[in-house]
């Protein structure tokens, strides 16, 4: 196969030098996309964690916007989105797998759940960086329909009112959300691949035609999602409320939402949310990688390996 070396890292064949570009565009498309197909659920949860006591339930929720805002509401802040959740895909998925390749080679002998934390921790740190002023446009934009009409005249108008602090304000929180999400999402998604593979296809994955291979993908996937999702809802109420102007800093935000509610407000619909997104997320990065002459993502240990690690 062009572009990929005979040697294996992490269970997989080393990536030459255009296969980080092909992942970083494909975790653009892949993140870009399905994050403005789900905008309307998106709009769902951040009123909800915004406005806990007016919308109190999933339905009460969309008729009262529905009612009070309009169709148009419920794909208010789909630039920023596309563009924001785009820019962090490219550097999510792209610099995991450079990170990987990086850490595989320095760290020899270190376990490969170690690995798979460390390189989705050094990704996403990257990663919202960049997405963290989309995201500050988006949040405001959706819960404050007076604020702007979009990405184009958001980004001036906060720029104007909060200066570059008001882009950051929710870097932190941000963190906290997405780097514990990264870093389960990856591993859980290894591991689950793996699992597939030795227990339940027992086939090797160069055996399975590239159909039954995103199959894989798509149940990893969710598996990734839903577990992800569950772990970091708190962090996700947190960031919401800071970026709402709803408290002024990181205690004060959870002393106000209460550790209750931390775990439990818009919780639903965050997995409904979550766990079809990363699934399609993966489904349409993988897509791409076939479609570029490259495997499926995910580690299999061979047999070899998995009596070495007994």
């Amino acid at each position: 196969m062009r572009g990929v070396e005979e040697r294996r890292v992490c269970g997989e064949l080393t990536p030459g030098p255009g296969y980080f570009w092909v992942c970083t565009i494909g975790g653009m498309l892949s993140a870009g996309t399905t994050h403005v197909a789900i905008t309307p659920l998106d709009v769902l949860k951040v009123n909800m964690q915004v406005y806990p006591i007016k919308y109190n339930t999933i339905s009460s929720c969309f008729s009262t916007l529905l009612r009070e805002q309009g169709p148009s509401a419920f794909w208010r802040g789909w630039a920023t989105k596309f563009f924001g959740y785009g820019v962090q895909g490219g550097f999510r998925f792209g610099l995991y797998e450079y990170f990987k390749k990086l850490y595989s080679d320095v760290l020899v002998d270190h376990n490969r759940s170690f690995i798979f934390f460390a390189s989705s921790a050094s990704a996403e740190v990257l990663a919202n960086v960049a997405l963290c002023p989309f995201e500050a446009v988006k949040v405001r934009v959706q819960a404050q329909p007076h604020f702007a009409k979009g990405l184009l005249d958001g980004f001036p108008k906060l720029y104007a009112s909060e200066g570059l602090h008001g882009f950051y304000r929710g870097l932190v929180p941000l963190w906290g959300r997405n780097l514990p999400f990264s870093m389960i999402m990856f591993s859980t998604f290894e591991h689950s691949v793996d699992f597939l593979y030795r227990n339940v296809i027992h086939r090797r994955k160069e055996d399975c035609s590239r159909v039954q291979q995103l199959g894989v993908t798509c149940l990893a996937g969710c598996a990734a999602g839903s577990v992800a999702s569950l772990i970091t809802n708190p962090a996700d109420n947190i960031v919401a409320s800071l970026y709402n102007r709803k408290a002024d800093s990181l205690l004060l935000a959870v002393k106000k939402i209460g550790l209750m509610n931390l775990f439990t407000r818009s919780l639903p619909i965050r997995i409904i949310l979550v766990g079809p997104v990363v699934t399609l997320q993966w489904l349409v990065y993988d897509t791409i990688k076939v479609l570029s002459g490259l495997p499926t993502s995910g580690e299999v240990l061979t047999d070899k390996e998995v009596n070495k690690k007994v």
